[in-house]
């Protein structure tokens, strides 16, 4: 049988700390929608640590799609559901309800009208209160920019023009009905950026 799982090398590297940022910020029973779950690691490692939570993953890619369940079923967790065929520009979404949104490195990988309908899509789904977390690279202006940062955007923009790293100011003037909670920076000069929906 082929193995379909992805290994993605920079969840080895993250997933840790991430982790201990959504002890935090996560509830402790609930379901959790993942966007652009892209090789199911984190879905596996976060949904492993926190048994209370019901995971839910998400991708457009369907070979994404077939290595969340892969990952899924090779770790045994009885908390993750079957990844969803999900893209976060349209709407409406396969689900409407959950009670945190997280998504991983996504925004500078994919055009703006996909953060766009992320923020909308979390908007119409989560309850007042509940979470939305996003992780990767940001440009933000009161913090200079580190070097190895502004050449991944550079070669971003060169793969496509309408990818790159967002300004995490703009990110947030877009999230309407969202609060910035807190900040927390990550390893390889990525970010942690909670909102909490406003009730």
């Amino acid at each position: 049988m082929t193995d379909e799982r992805r290994f993605a090398p920079a969840v080895a590297r993250n997933r840790d700390a991430l982790l201990d940022v959504l002890r935090g910020v996560l509830p402790e029973r609930g379901l959790v929608l993942e966007i652009a779950s892209g090789s199911g690691e984190h879905a596996v490692h976060i949904a492993g640590a926190l048994p209370g939570l019901t995971w839910q993953p998400s991708d457009p890619d369907a070979a994404a799609r077939a290595s969340c369940d892969a990952w899924a079923r090779e770790s045994g967790s009885a908390n993750i559901r079957p990844a969803l065929a999900l893209d976060a520009a349209s709407w409406p979404w396969p689900i409407r309800h959950a009670e945190a949104l997280l998504c991983v490195n996504m925004i500078h990988i994919a055009p703006w009208s996909a953060t766009l309908g992320l923020l909308r899509g979390a908007a119409e789904i989560l309850p007042p209160h509940a979470p939305l977390v996003l992780y990767g690279p940001y440009i933000r202006a009161t913090v200079e920019t580190a070097f190895s940062n502004l050449d991944f955007d550079a070669s971003l923009r060169a793969r496509n023009p309408e990818w790159g790293i967002r300004a995490l100011e703009d990110v947030a003037a877009a999230a309407e009905g969202f609060t910035l909670e807190h900040v927390t920076e990550m390893p390889a000069n990525n970010l942690t950026v909670v909102f909490r929906r406003k009730a």
